[in-house]
């Protein structure tokens, strides 16, 4: 396995991909669900970042996973956008393997910033337990994220931010 720069020409399957998996985490919790949970229009404004860099997981020549992370090169704050493993190939600590090597590809990191939903928890397993992030908020209609809008909280109950501070 290798974790490698997002090709231009994997950029459509990797978009594919993700969303799968995070439809996959989604319908686990709420069942079928016709509507994208993840929209394209959300990752490309991630890709298409000028702070932002996109990796794939390659192993015997398929994406098996990815992340795109943020980086603050003035503060060293950054932020994990999306890390996703390919459904069928999950528990298997592929999404483990990905966070070391971003972990060692930005070593001057002070601390990491990511956020799931809070009826994701698979994903709150995988921060707190397997990555040593830490639960530092939770957002939600009483307290809001002042960088979403305030009627998203119509459509879920909140969002856990996670910190992860570097050593």
């Amino acid at each position: 396995m290798n974790l490698i720069k997002l090709r231009n020409e994997d950029i459509n399957k990797f978009k594919k991909l993700m969303q799968e998996s995070f439809q996959y985490g989604y319908e686990l919790v709420y069942g079928n669900n016709k509507e994208q949970v993840l929209p394209e229009k959300d990752i490309d404004e991630n890709l298409n970042n000028p702070d932002s860099a996109a990796y794939e997981m390659i192993d015997n020549d398929e994406i098996i996973g990815g992340v795109i992370v943020t980086i603050d090169r003035k503060t060293n704050h950054n932020h994990l956008d999306f890390l996703f493993v390919k459904v069928g190939v999950q528990s298997k600590d592929i999404g483990q393997i990905i966070w070391k090597e971003i972990e060692k590809i930005y070593p001057d990191t002070k601390v990491w910033e990511t956020c799931t939903p809070y009826f994701d928890k698979r994903n709150i397993h995988f921060y707190v337990n397997k990555l040593k992030f830490h639960i530092v908020e939770y957002f939600n209609e009483n307290h809001p994220d002042a960088n979403r809008p305030l009627d998203c909280y119509e459509e879920d109950d909140g969002m856990f931010k996670f910190e992860k501070v570097m050593k």
